[in-house]
């Protein structure tokens, strides 16, 4: 059965950093390119960052670069996106994303939501 369990979304004070947690099973994690995206109501869903299967290359949204990182643990199955200086804006439900290496298996998480107080 395959899970993408996303943790460590919560209420955060503006300025305030966040670490989430994407823990992943039931597929060969080191096959998927992998990706947090995030939504707010009304609006699409939108990339937030992306980790190539070897972490060896990373990708930023625009309106985020200097303040994300992510990072993948192959070994944990795990990938982590850290957001620093936050700003209310950066609230809304943060997911993940595992999608194959050269293939269309696309899988999503079940979403953590982040909410930046000002």
């Amino acid at each position: 059965q395959v899970q993408l369990v996303e943790s460590g979304g919560g209420l955060v004070q503006t300025g305030g950093s966040l670490r989430l947690s994407c823990v992943a099973s039931g597929f060969i994690f080191d096959n998927y390119v992998m990706s947090w995206y995030r939504q707010t109501p009304g609006k699409e869903r939108e990339l937030v960052a992306s980790i190539s299967t070897t972490g060896a290359d990373t990708a930023y949204a625009d309106s985020l670069k200097g303040r994300v990182t992510i990072s993948r643990d192959n070994a944990k199955n795990t990938v982590l996106v850290q957001i620093d200086t936050l700003k209310p804006e950066d609230t809304a439900v943060y997911y993940c994303k595992a999608r194959l290496r050269g293939g269309a298996q696309v899988y999503w998480g079940q979403g953590t939501q982040v909410t930046v107080s000002s």
